[in-house]
């Protein structure tokens, strides 16, 4: 049969469909391509904001009284008088604060995120209030309700920073139960015999390990920064200790502290975000293996 007329040979019609044809072009990717200088100079105005400080300090903690280069300030920091029991309450209240934040607020958010969705507006409210109130509020409060022997124990203090904590572990939860399937997954644990038991601590757990850790750096970093609550208190924590210390006698040692404890929280976070990514890329291992 022969083609019809006009359309051409079959070789020319398959050739034509082969032919690549170029799309209009907008001109939006070769405006999103051009150098923005404004953003280079708002990153340089943060990085100087945040950076020149953190150096000003870690120069002058590396100096003696001479002005030199030494580690004489970090050396002479855990035979400070007071450093170390200050650092003990310290690591004794971040313990039990995360403990506590962790044992409350990872049940109640599976909770609301399974059984009452609904309320999880209210619980965005609630769970704002501790940073909308003052925490110097706060603590004058409880020392004025609490009997005695409760302001006597300075563990205390870890209660009330768990309710500083609550809006960062909650919000770090929120979104990590918001990012999976977590109803489907309860219901397929729950179908094959899991009670809820094991479906917390062997199915929602491991899918919000990244939630869970960031909430355990922040609430690590409240308690290593808090102030007001502890001086007020009248124990004698890591920033009350910096804060009282007698500058006069070693004004590169109180330095020297505080730049330990803002290093060292960025120490922690880098470990923390590293096992993680680790953890991830075995677990992609292990299912590209199988």
């Amino acid at each position: 049969m022969a083609p019809l007329e006009g359309s051409g040979s079959l070789y020319e019609v398959a050739q034509s469909e082969n032919q690549y044809v170029e799309t209009a072009s907008t001109g939006s990717a070769r405006r999103g391509r051009k150098f923005r200088w404004w953003r280079l100079v708002v990153l340089g105005l943060a990085g100087a904001y945040f950076l020149i400080p953190i150096y000003a300090g870690l120069k002058f903690s590396f100096e003696n009284v001479a002005g030199h280069f030494s580690f004489q300030a970090f050396r002479n920091l855990p035979s400070a008088p007071g450093f170390t029991a200050a650092l003990s309450l310290s690591l004794k209240l971040a313990l039990v604060t995360v403990v506590a934040s962790t044992v409350l607020m990872v049940p109640t958010s599976i909770y609301v995120h399974v059984r009452v969705p609904r309320l999880r507006r209210i619980l965005d409210v609630v769970t704002v209030l501790p940073i909308v109130i003052p925490p110097i509020v706060l603590i004058i409060g409880v020392l004025g309700a609490f009997p005695l022997w409760a302001k006597s124990s300075p563990y205390l203090l870890s209660f009330m920073y768990v309710i500083l904590a609550m809006p960062f572990v909650y919000r770090s939860l929120d979104a990590g139960l918001g990012a999976i399937d977590l109803k489907t997954l309860t219901e397929a644990s729950r179908s094959l015999g899991g009670n809820w038991i094991k479906t917390l601590w062997r199915v929602i757990l491991p899918n919000i390990r990244p939630a869970l850790l960031s909430a355990t750096v922040l609430t690590l970093a409240l308690v290593f920064g808090e102030y007001t609550m502890a001086s007020l208190d009248l124990w004698q924590t890591i920033p009350v200790w910096i804060v009282q210390f007698q500058v006069s006698s070693d004004g590169n040692i109180q330095v020297a502290a505080s730049m330990l404890g803002l290093v060292g929280t960025w120490i922690l976070l880098i470990i923390v975000v590293s096992l993680d990514r680790s953890q991830s890329r075995r677990s992609r291992r292990k299912l590209g293996a199988s």
